[in-house]
C-alpha cells in the first residue's frame, strides 16, 4: 500500500504502529504496520523535526528538533520538551537520533560530534569528539559490543569522501578514548 504525505524526515516502528515525521511540521502521523492511516499526533510548539526513533522499554517517542521532545506512546497527549541542546559551555545541533543500550544517542552534524544521554534522568553519559577530518556526521548507532557505527563525509584520505566507520570509544563523560577504523 501507498500513503502520501508531505516531506518524511524520520520513521520509527513500536509494536504495529508506524510513526512519521515530515519537514516543518509539529505533527506525528501515525499508520498501521499496513500504512492504514491513524489519528494524528499534534506536538504543539514542534517545528522543524529532523529524526523520530522511539524507546521500546519506556515507550516513548523521541523526536530531534530544536530541542529533543519526548511523547508519550500510551498517552499521546503527553508530550514535553524533554532536552535542550544549549548551555552555557555548549551547543549542538540535533540531525539524527538513535536508541542504545543505556539511552539515546544523539547526532550533531555541526560540530561533528556524539552525544549520549540517559533516558531517565537526561544525563550526560558520553561524548565522542570526532577526528579533525570527518566533515559532515551524518547518522550513529551503537553496536552489541558497545562501540558506535557512524556514517559520515571526510577521511584521512580525501575531505569528500562518505565512509562508514566504527569508533571504539569510553563511556566516560569527561575522558574520551577515541580509535576510528576506516
Amino acid at each position: 500500500m501507498l500513503y502520501v504525505v508531505d516531506s518524511v524526515w524520520g520513521v520509527t516502528q513500536l509494536d504495529d504502529i508506524v510513526y512519521v515525521i515530515c519537514d516543518e511540521s509539529p505533527i506525528i502521523k501515525t499508520f498501521t504496520d499496513t500504512l492504514s492511516p491513524l489519528a494524528d499526533i499534534c506536538v504543539e510548539g514542534m517545528n522543524s523535526p529532523n529524526d523520530i526513533v522511539v524507546s521500546r522499554d519506556d515507550r516513548q517517542l523521541y523526536v530531534a528538533d530544536y530541542p529533543i521532545w519526548r511523547v508519550s506512546v500510551d498517552d499521546q497527549s503527553s508530550y514535553v520538551k524533554w532536552l535542550t541542546t544549549e548551555s552555557s559551555t555548549d551547543t549542538f545541533r540535533v540531525d539524527t537520533l538513535s536508541v542504545t543500550s543505556r539511552g539515546l544517542l544523539v547526532t550533531s552534524f555541526s560540530p561533528p560530534d556524539l552525544h549520549e544521554y540517559s533516558m531517565s534522568d537526561k544525563q550526560l553519559l558520553c561524548v565522542v569528539k570526532m577526528p579533525g577530518y570527518v566533515q559532515w556526521l551524518l547518522h550513529a548507532v551503537e553496536t552489541t559490543r558497545g562501540t558506535f557505527v557512524i556514517g559520515h563525509r571526510g577521511t584521512s584520505q580525501y575531505n569528500w569522501q562518505s565512509a562508514v566507520s566504527e569508533l571504539f570509544s569510553c563511556y566516560n563523560v569527561n575522558y574520551t578514548v577515541l580509535i576510528l577504523i576506516v
